[in-house]
């Protein structure tokens, strides 16, 4: 499993003291509060910075950095991300998973017929959708509900899901 989650890109500036904007990744842009220290990668290079401040605009996170206190320095960091630890990230309610803990999860139909490879997940509102890589077919679309998705196995990297009429 990943040491690490993305939970943001750096893509712009804002004013002159250091302050960068960011994309987030993540459902809910005010865990970004919660957030101390944070790492950013930069050139496959990590480094770990201090948060001074959060705030927000539109949809996008303002963060202060102790260690910036310049544009310049600022715009050093534009089109990095920002890293926390998977150890310091809140426990998932149950039957919740990260998506990126999804991708590369191999599905199998109740009989252990293989179905393809997870690839990407969007998400709906109402629930998620599993894109599905299948092999000489096109990809499959599956609902995360408990009428489709039976098991899923993050550690074996295993998904048993039960396609209802009208999926394949």
């Amino acid at each position: 499993m990943q040491e690490y989650f993305e939970i943001g890109q750096i893509v712009n500036t804002s004013g002159l003291k250091g302050v960068v904007k960011v994309n987030p990744f993540t459902d809910d842009i005010s865990k970004f509060e919660d957030l101390k220290k944070v790492f950013v990668e930069k050139n496959k290079q990590l480094t770990e910075y201090e948060i001074e401040e959060v705030r927000y605009s539109k949809n996008q996170v303002l963060i202060k950095f102790k260690e910036i206190n310049s544009i310049e320095d600022a715009e050093k960091l534009k089109n990095s991300y920002i890293k926390i630890l998977r150890k310091d990230e809140k426990k998932l309610p149950e039957d919740t998973y990260y998506i990126v803990d999804l991708i590369g999860i191999e599905v199998f139909l109740e009989n252990n017929t293989y179905i393809g490879t997870i690839i990407d997940v969007f998400q709906t509102g109402s629930n998620d959708v599993y894109i599905i890589k299948r092999e000489e077919k096109s990809d499959l679309l599956i609902p995360a509900i408990k009428d489709v998705v039976k098991k899923v196995d993050i550690e074996n990297k295993k998904m048993i899901v039960n396609l209802i009429e009208g999926l394949e």
